[in-house]
């Protein structure tokens, strides 16, 4: 089996009373994609939160390239890309200098960074609007710059939050082959969220249900329709939680015997 590169195990989080991830174990190996489903307020982002550190975790472990990030190891991020909600942009500079500034952030040397930051712009289909700035871009363009901007430096570890988000099928399909390619070619563990089930369907070598909080299961990306698999592995997490909650409120209940006594 490919190594571990990221790992969340047995993690849990509360936002005050509220448990937004519970006991969640996922693994991310080297040369693989694994896609992050669930419905809205599953806790998807959270949990990318949580894996890059942005969050803590009230119980469970974190670890990043065989790092736990209990222990403050800082090192590990120069290895790690990330795209979360909203693509960092710097309004002021050309698409091209914030790729290459990205690319300079991890301390890549001026012309390897000039390199990549071009060849990033091709691949990405953004060389209409290289000399253009970040402010002009259309959401779709925006989008697609963040994607770049992550990972210009070929990271070990790829994070990405609902990273087809306003895309055309044009900058989907290309989005798609470049998270294929880091898989495949640099060996790279991607993990994504998303909502377009066919297309983590396509892109996915595995696709892990999240709901509720809860890791349900996964999906078997070559089914024949997915989204039903999916609603069918959501409702059957409802069904086991309720009668586990049923469960628990009989046990907890007293006989009619003990009520009768205790009316006396």
């Amino acid at each position: 089996m490919s190594q571990t590169l990221l790992a969340a195990r047995h993690v849990t989080r509360r936002f005050g009373s509220e448990v937004v991830l519970s006991a969640v174990d996922l693994e991310v190996h080297a040369g693989e994609v694994v896609a992050l489903v669930g419905l809205n307020g599953a806790g998807k982002t959270t949990l990318l939160r949580l894996l890059l550190g942005m969050l803590r975790p009230d119980a469970g472990t974190v670890t990043v390239l065989g790092r736990d990030l209990r222990n403050g190891d800082a090192t590990v991020w120069g290895r790690v890309g990330h795209l979360i909600e909203t693509p960092t942009r710097y309004a002021e500079l050309t698409v091209f200098e914030s790729v290459y500034l990205a690319a300079r952030l991890q301390r890549m040397a001026r012309r390897a960074a000039a390199a990549a930051a071009e060849d990033v712009v091709g691949q990405l289909e953004l060389g209409h609007w290289r000399d253009r700035r970040t402010r002009t871009l259309s959401l779709g363009n925006r989008q697609r710059l963040g994607v770049g901007m992550a990972m210009v430096h070929q990271p070990e570890v790829l994070v990405l939050d609902e990273p087809s988000n306003a895309l055309d099928p044009l900058g989907v399909v290309r989005v798609r082959d470049l998270l294929r390619s880091c898989a495949v070619e640099q060996k790279a563990a991607v993990l994504v969220s998303s909502h377009h089930l066919d297309e983590v369907a396509r892109m996915a070598d595995r696709v892990v249900v999240l709901h509720r909080g809860h890791v349900c299961g996964e999906l078997d990306a070559s089914a024949g329709d997915v989204e039903h698999v999916f609603f069918q592995t959501v409702l059957a997490a409802d069904l086991a939680a309720e009668q586990s909650t049923a469960a628990q409120r009989d046990t907890h209940q007293p006989d009619a015997g003990h009520r009768k006594w205790e009316s006396r």
